[in-house]
């Protein structure tokens, strides 16, 4: 007979957040992930790309919203998956609850730490493709690439260079010129 294996403990929302606030942790099925501290180029562009998107919105009067990490999403209750992208924007404003978003957002960037780019490049891109993001994008500062990923109607992938002008599927008329972020964050 087999010996029995120990089971990881499942994390339910109330222990989640009964955490530190300092502690950065998302839930993937129950199970809690820690993260590590965001790098300068991280955060550099980040706020590079925070500014354009909520400058834009804003221009157009929308009601969407930015929000930027640390701030939960809730994808799913039961097994809990809660997760922080580092950008998102969220038009449904029945999602947002006051604390967190629950349900997926329009959009989410995530920027590649060295440490797991997979979680990134696979993990995420699973949990956010089934939750229902219309538009997500990998910003990698290492390979110096932005993959597009729009789920929304036809899957495409696309990667593109940092010198390169990218356009936001969800809406019309937003184009980002990442060649002046890379710039900025001395890529």
């Amino acid at each position: 007979m087999p010996a029995l294996q120990p089971q990881p403990q499942i994390t339910t929302l109330e222990q989640y957040e009964a955490l530190p606030e300092d502690v950065r942790a998302e839930v993937f099925d129950g199970q809690i992930y820690y993260m590590a501290s965001p790098s300068e180029i991280h955060q550099t562009i980040s706020t590079e790309l925070t500014t354009i998107l909520n400058t834009y919105i804003k221009s157009k009067k929308s009601s969407c919203k930015v929000f930027h990490a640390p701030f939960d999403v809730k994808l799913n209750d039961a097994p809990l998956t809660i997760v922080q992208p580092d950008l998102m924007i969220v038009c449904d404003k029945s999602k947002l609850d006051g604390k967190r978003c629950n349900g997926a957002p329009d959009f989410i960037i995530e920027i590649v730490s060295p440490s797991n780019p997979s979680d990134d490049y696979i993990r995420k891109a699973y949990y956010y493709k089934n939750a229902g993001v219309r538009e997500y994008w990998i910003v990698d500062p290492r390979r110096k690439t932005v993959t597009v990923n729009y789920f929304d109607g036809n899957i495409i992938s696309i990667q593109y260079p940092f010198d390169s002008i990218i356009k936001v599927n969800i809406y019309d008329d937003l184009l980002i010129d990442f060649s002046e972020i890379a710039n900025l964050s001395n890529i």
